[in-house]
C-alpha cells in the first residue's frame, strides 16, 4: 500500500434514512475535498442503531447487496474519485440477514463485501435477533487504494479476526463501528474504562500485526425506542481514530461532535516496523492447535 489519506466520517444517525445518507454524503465530500483517497463511514450509518430493541418491524430496514445503498455509494465514489467503506443491513434471503460492510472502489464498482462474523447479544446490543453470522471468512478486499481488511464493530474485540485478516495480506484493518455508553451508566470512571478498553484492544491489533488500524464510530444519543431524544438509550462515544503499526494514534475525532477527520497513513511503515518487530517470523504455528477449542479444560 502506498501512502494513503483516509477520511473518517463520524456522524449522528436518526430515524430518517435520507437525513442519515445526507450526513454521510456531506462527510464523504469533505473528505474528498481534503485530499482523502478513502472514506470510511460508521456501522449501519443509514439507520438508527435499531438493535437496542427487538422488533420484527426493523427487518423492513434491510436491503439487498447490491442495492440502494451500494448504488448511492457508487455514485459518490465515481463522482468524487474516492474509495468508500460503507455499511448495510443486508437482506440476503427470507429469514437470512447480515450486518455487512461494503467496499466501493474509486470507479464506483462494488469491490467486495464482508459479513460481520462475531454477533453480540448483550443489553442494548441485541444483534443475534437480526443478523446471521457471516460466512465469507476473513478475506481482505483488493481496491485501487490497497488491500483492505474490513471487519465490523464487535469483531474488533477478537485478535483472531485481526490476525487472520493480516495473514491474508490486509494492508490496513478497518472497523466501521456503533458503540457507546448506556445512558443510565452515570459513573465517569466506568465510562473512561470502557472507552480506554475499546481503544487499547484495537491499538493492540495494530501492534501485534504491524498494520494501521482505522475505527469509525457514530456519535450522539439514540433512544432504545428508535433514535429519539428521550428515554434510555446509547450515547455513542465517537472517538473515531487511526492508529499506526506500532499502535500510535495518528488522529482522533471528538467524543461528542460530528466531524470528518482526514489522516495521512504511511504505507511503507508496515514493512519497516515488521523488520524490527518480527512477530510473524516468531509465531509458533506448530503449537496453536488448541485455539480451535472452545475452552481448554
Amino acid at each position: 500500500m502506498n501512502s494513503l489519506s483516509v477520511g473518517l466520517v463520524q456522524h449522528r444517525c436518526t430515524a430518517d434514512r435520507e437525513e442519515n445518507l445526507g450526513r454521510g454524503a456531506a462527510g464523504i465530500r469533505r473528505a474528498a475535498e481534503g485530499g482523502a483517497q478513502l472514506a470510511v463511514l460508521p456501522e449501519l450509518h443509514g439507520t438508527p442503531y435499531f438493535c437496542q430493541s427487538e422488533f420484527v418491524e426493523h427487518f423492513d430496514l434491510a436491503e439487498p447487496v447490491p442495492g440502494p445503498t451500494t448504488e448511492w455509494l457508487g455514485g459518490l465514489a465515481r463522482q468524487l474519485r474516492i474509495a468508500i467503506v460503507g455499511s448495510v443491513f443486508e437482506r440476503r434471503a427470507p429469514g437470512i440477514y447480515h450486518n455487512t460492510a461494503v467496499v466501493i472502489d474509486r470507479d464506483g464498482s462494488l469491490a467486495g463485501r464482508y459479513r460481520k462474523m462475531h454477533i453480540p447479544d448483550d443489553p442494548s446490543y441485541y444483534e443475534k435477533f437480526y443478523f446471521t453470522p457471516g460466512d465469507l471468512g476473513f478475506q481482505p478486499v483488493q481496491t485501487s487504494v490497497g488491500k483492505l481488511g474490513v471487519l465490523v464493530c464487535w469483531d474488533q474485540w477478537y485478535p483472531e479476526a485481526a490476525r487472520l485478516m493480516a495473514l491474508a495480506g490486509a494492508e490496513m484493518l478497518i472497523y466501521p463501528t456503533a458503540i457507546g455508553w448506556d445512558s443510565e451508566e452515570k459513573s465517569g470512571d466506568e465510562r473512561r474504562r470502557q472507552l480506554a478498553a475499546w481503544l487499547t484492544i484495537q491499538q493492540g491489533h495494530a501492534v501485534a500485526n504491524g498494520l494501521p488500524v482505522v475505527g469509525v464510530n457514530r456519535v450522539g444519543f439514540e433512544s432504545a425506542q428508535g433514535g429519539g431524544d428521550e428515554g434510555p438509550g446509547q450515547i455513542f462515544w465517537g472517538n473515531s481514530f487511526v492508529a499506526g503499526p506500532q499502535g500510535e494514534i495518528l488522529g482522533m475525532a471528538s467524543n461528542d461532535r460530528e466531524e470528518t477527520l482526514i489522516v495521512p497513513v504511511d504505507g511503507a511503515r508496515t514493512e519497516a516496523v515488521r523488520r524490527i518487530w518480527p512477530f510473524f517470523r516468531d509465531r509458533r504455528i506448530d503449537a496453536y492447535q488448541d485455539l480451535l477449542k472452545r475452552f481448554i479444560d
